[in-house]
């Protein structure tokens, strides 16, 4: 069955098996995977135009860290960062999205014409349901706990996969009573966001439930600590492989979008997995 994303510009299909494929591109110096690398608009630019030609169909553009132990950035900071590299990017014709958790930004953002806004906060910035409601943008919403600084400090449940679908549905109800319709949003688990290892597996496994909220599901472990862990790769440059293997088990198991830094890897693998699966 085909699934319609409305995210600003775009109306956005998957299906099963065939989830949307959102590149990652970040304007930051201190990002866990690829830090540094592309935080001058030109270096920026040049990535997001080969994750293109590689099969992205999203831009993920983020000008501050969230990985575990990053100290936050404030909004003007973050905006200059990457402004001129969403001004670009809009002439593009690519549904482009940014990541933030602050309404500032968002605000900034919308005003631009951007068509997502991915927050790793769930919208719980003062402001930020506000200028979702505002605009036309898609959503997408993530679980953490706690923050970016403390998150991996020593993350505990009851039950990891109630309370993280109980969080996204929570949110998802306070947007519908703002005006945001449940077509615009995505959920996200939150892969390493305040999660061990074993919580990460149970949520991954929980992909298809977390379907069931009514909103498509966004999968983003792209070379994060959980494919260290599983792979035994320190180097978040040698854990493609992992990452693969987690994206098309995802894929697989009905997710919407996957957010991820090896596009063309990613693609490529969906591709033979599909076939195979038909």
């Amino acid at each position: 069955m085909v699934r319609t994303w409305k995210a600003g510009r775009f109306e956005l299909t998957y299906t099963h098996g065939k989830p949307l494929i959102m590149g990652i591109v970040n304007v930051t110096p201190d990002s866990f995977s690829d830090g540094g690398r592309y935080n001058q608009t030109s270096l920026a630019i040049e990535h997001a135009r080969k994750l293109v030609e590689q099969g992205a169909q999203i831009l993920d553009i983020g000008g501050e860290s969230t990985r575990p132990g990053a100290q936050g950035v404030d909004a003007d900071e973050e905006w200059a960062r990457v402004a001129d590299v969403l001004k670009e990017l809009m002439n593009w014709n690519m549904p482009l999205s940014i990541d933030t958790m602050k309404a500032n930004v968002m605000a900034r953002a919308v005003h631009l014409g951007v068509d997502i806004l991915n927050d790793v906060n769930g919208f719980r910035d003062a402001g930020a349901e506000a200028v979702l409601a505002q605009s036309n943008a898609g959503a997408v919403v993530m679980h953490m706990q706690g923050e970016p600084r403390t998150m991996q400090k020593s993350p505990q449940y009851t039950n990891v996969v109630s309370e993280v679908e109980g969080f996204l549905n929570q949110r998802m109800v306070a947007l519908e009573q703002t005006g945001v319709q449940s077509s615009r949003v995505l959920v996200d688990p939150g892969f390493g966001f305040g999660k061990t290892l074993q919580h990460n597996i149970d949520l991954l496994k929980a992909t298809p439930l977390f379907s069931t909220l009514g909103a498509g599901v966004l999968v983003g472990v792209s070379r994060k600590r959980m494919i260290a862990e599983l792979t035994g790769q320190a180097d978040p440059g040698l854990r493609t492989a992992g990452s693969v293997a987690a994206a098309t088990y995802a894929a697989q198991h009905g997710a919407a979008v996957l957010r991820v830094h090896d596009v063309r890897e990613t693609v490529e693998a969906l591709k033979v997995a599909f076939a195979l699966n038909q």
